[in-house]
């Protein structure tokens, strides 16, 4: 079966030429899948009914499904998402006064093994196609707003969902492509963030990309010794290797980098921390801020939260020497939604 979403404007005008059709009905196949976000063939009736029928005979517009939503006592909802061999993986839609976000996924697990990360706990099962990572998108919005329904503000993605966003480079990269398409979903690059771990040669490519979402990284450690602990792939890109390479990252008028910083009790939250975390910033001249992240708990893993009197004064401490940060206030706990709590879990707190 042939799955269109994914597909570029130029891929569906080939696929509409080789139904021996005219070029602009790929075109405005196009604009159905991505401006209207139609998951239903039969629904594109500017298509004629002879194309309707060829096209469902051998196409399809997605096979990911809803396998089932949580709804959270704070307005958050996790979305389980079944894809098309079975496998399952997570997207969250965050409600905020002046702003939505969506929380994407791009691969069925991950093989990165942050410590902190329960999706760590799954390893790698496979990576997503860039027509499954804008499906999330597309099923997520028509959920909460209706098929092709304008939302009523801003909405901002987040690769922060299961998986390391630069270990499947080339397909979140032609996502991106899509969803910011003027033509298509629309979504401004600045209004989308893309998390790493730090795969170094991947963040040089990423800022040669034309079409380029602000860059975060996934720090929380502020020694080559500590940060091994917690995220191994330091081991192979050291601080100093990730630091060097955000140095000569082209960053545009008043954009910085993000370091995400999960805060852990005990582990990496003291006073010392914080100020060699302020000192790397400014050793290596970097335009940046600090998220910090209190640690979501979960059975499997044996961190706790720092306590927020200690995130407020890491925070403090950061403010004080120089460099921004925020607190970033956790969301659908409840419903296993939160920071580092994916992992395609059936039913809430299982």
């Amino acid at each position: 079966m042939n799955i269109l979403l994914g597909k570029t404007e130029s891929e569906l005008v080939v696929l509409a030429q080789d139904l021996g059709e005219k070029p602009f009905r790929g075109k405005q196949l196009y604009q159905a899948l991505y401006t209207r976000r139609t998951l239903d063939l039969n629904a594109i009736t500017e298509l004629a009914k002879p194309l309707r029928e060829k096209l469902c005979e051998t196409s399809q517009i997605t096979e990911t499904t809803i396998g089932n939503v949580f709804y959270s006592s704070d307005g958050t909802r996790r979305y389980l998402l079944k894809l098309g061999d079975g496998k399952e993986v997570e997207a969250v839609f965050i409600p905020e006064e002046h702003r939505d976000t969506i929380c994407i996924s791009c691969q069925v697990g991950c093989a990165v093994g942050c410590a902190f990360c329960m999706t760590a706990q799954l390893g790698i099962k496979r990576n997503m196609t860039a027509g499954e990572i804008v499906s999330q998108v597309i099923i997520v919005l028509n959920e909460v707003y209706g098929a092709g329904a304008e939302t009523p503000h801003g909405t901002n993605l987040v690769f922060m969902g299961m998986g390391e966003s630069f270990l499947n480079y080339d397909e979140v990269m032609k996502a991106i492509r899509l969803l910011c398409d003027e033509k298509g979903l629309g979504i401004s690059p600045k209004r989308i963030t893309v998390s790493t771990s730090g795969i170094v040669p991947k963040i040089v490519s990423f800022g040669q990309e034309e079409v380029r979402p602000r860059l975060a990284i996934s720090l929380s450690g502020t020694t080559d010794e500590q940060r091994t602990k917690l995220i191994p792939l330091n081991k192979r890109y050291g601080l100093d290797e990730l630091m060097r390479a955000l140095q000569s990252y082209p960053l545009r008028d008043r954009e910085k980098i993000t370091f995400e910083y999960v805060m852990l009790d005990g582990v990496n939250d003291s006073d010392e921390d914080a100020r060699r975390l302020a000192k790397l910033v400014h050793q290596y001249h970097l335009k940046a801020k600090v998220n910090l992240i209190p640690h979501n708990p979960a059975p499997e893993l044996e961190f706790n939260s720092s306590p927020m009197s200690r995130i407020l004064k890491f925070q403090q401490l950061l403010n004080d020497n120089g460099v921004d940060a925020f607190i970033r206030r956790p969301r659908g706990q409840d419903i296993s939604a939160a920071c580092g709590q994916l992992a395609a879990r059936k039913a809430v707190n299982s």
